[in-house]
């Protein structure tokens, strides 16, 4: 396994250097294990470039299966630690990134305190791709809005608000509170989230079509083009502690809130790290917007 390990690593890092030093290898033992497991699966996985590392179109294919058997391994390694009594192992999670950007990390920093060897690795996605990694075993669990789950189990975490963003110079910015009404008439641009959108929904609610002009999956790239003055937006409240772009935000009536819920296929078949985890999260879910 440590070949596909040692492939995952190289992957998220982008580069062979930094994957061989963090898992402790030579970089010649690293690109020695990479071309015994091409030639073993018979196809070229990486392409090396002076921009980094990249996967080939026939790693791209075989990347998502790599995944899952890794997943499936850790999860054999874990059972067995748990079995004797071992507080370790790796928490696999699909989180957007308001979440990971502004809230994960307290809770993470909290947990390790009290388990210090648990490693996480986070997948940051949207309602859809989060979903379908916890289905797939990629993750063990992940946030998600509730309504825009299927066949997985959800337990709710804490309902935030979204808010209107717009430039700091707009008009509109001279209003304490907006109306859906008034989004509508402006270039709006929306934050990919999948195969649910909290804004476009109340919209949909409110009988409105926004003019949208930008479709984007990042929310910090909306921010920016909103400071541009290409349009206006809504962005969950949580997005919005600790930046410095020059945009106004304001609340809008009615309101429209974001439910987020934490989503996986059977609480009782989750490694015990990943369950001990999401007790903590609940019990801090009070400072979550």
């Amino acid at each position: 396994m440590n070949r596909y390990i040692a492939l995952q690593k190289i992957i998220s890092l982008g580069s062979f250097s930094k994957a061989a030093e963090e898992m402790g290898y030579s970089q010649s033992a690293a690109s020695q294990m990479i071309a015994s497991l091409e030639k073993e699966l018979g196809v070229r996985l990486i392409h090396r470039s002076r921009y980094g590392v990249t996967l080939t179109l026939e790693g791209k294919k075989l990347y998502p299966k790599i995944e899952q058997l890794i997943a499936a391994y850790q999860s054999v390694i874990e059972k067995s630690n748990e079995i004797k009594g071992l507080e370790t192992g790796t928490i696999r999670m699909g989180t957007v990134s308001s979440v990971s950007a502004h809230w994960l990390p307290g809770v993470i920093k909290e947990f390790q305190k009290e388990y210090p060897k648990v490693e996480f690795v986070i997948h940051q996605g949207d309602y859809s791709s989060i979903q379908e990694w916890i289905k797939n075993g990629t993750v063990d669990f992940g946030f998600i809005n509730p309504v825009a789950s299927k066949d997985i189990q959800t337990e709710e975490i804490k309902r935030g608000e979204m808010v209107a963003v717009l430039p700091e110079n707009h008009q509109l910015a001279k209003e304490k509170i907006l109306t859906l009404d008034q989004l509508a008439e402006e270039p709006f641009i929306l934050l990919e989230e999948g195969n649910y959108s909290e804004p476009l929904e109340a919209f949909r609610k409110a009988g409105l079509r926004p003019d949208i002009k930008f479709t984007i999956h990042d929310d910090y790239s909306i921010m920016a083009m909103v400071e541009a003055g290409l349009g206006i937006s809504m962005l969950a409240e949580l997005i919005l502690h600790r930046t410095n772009y020059k945009i106004a935000v304001r609340h809008t009536d009615p309101p429209v809130y974001r439910t987020l819920s934490i989503g996986y296929k059977d609480k009782t078949l989750l490694p015990v790290a990943a369950r001990k985890f999401i007790d903590c999260i609940k019990k801090q879910s009070a400072q979550f917007l």
